[in-house]
């Protein structure tokens, strides 16, 4: 086996792949909350009902899962609570710093380029 290299880039990408498992384990985790869920309603006559019909309610409470997670999801997006979280992350981020000021700098030279072209251009008779 070759040698295992444990340098920053291989730590950072070793915890990306640890947050990327995480939240595949976090649907699994939500699945058995969702059955622990449905074990202590085993005795109501809800419960009674879904265990009696599992072919049915299994599928239907899949659907409502997903139609929730769908609802959710939008009026996350509504809000925009997911575009401010990437907001304040880029913020706090050097390397996006670096390249914003770097557009930055761009532009303002852009702005200057343009203003002197236009300068240099004569007027065209009309």
């Amino acid at each position: 086996m070759g040698k295992i290299k444990a340098n920053k880039k291989s730590l950072i990408r070793w915890k990306i792949y640890i947050d990327r498992a995480r939240m595949y384990i976090g649907y699994i985790q939500f699945f058995m909350i969702g059955f622990v869920l449905l074990e202590s309603y085993k005795d109501t006559s809800l419960g009674v009902l879904i265990f009696n019909n599992l072919l049915i309610s299994i599928p239907i409470l899949f659907l409502v899962f997903i139609g929730c997670s769908l609802i959710l999801g939008r009026i996350d997006t509504l809000l925009g609570f997911r575009e401010e979280e990437l907001r304040n992350s880029s913020s706090s981020n050097p390397v996006m710093q670096e390249i914003l000021s770097n557009m930055e700098e761009m532009k303002i030279e852009l702005i200057r380029l343009k203003s002197e072209n236009t300068n240099l251009t004569p007027n065209k008779p009309q």
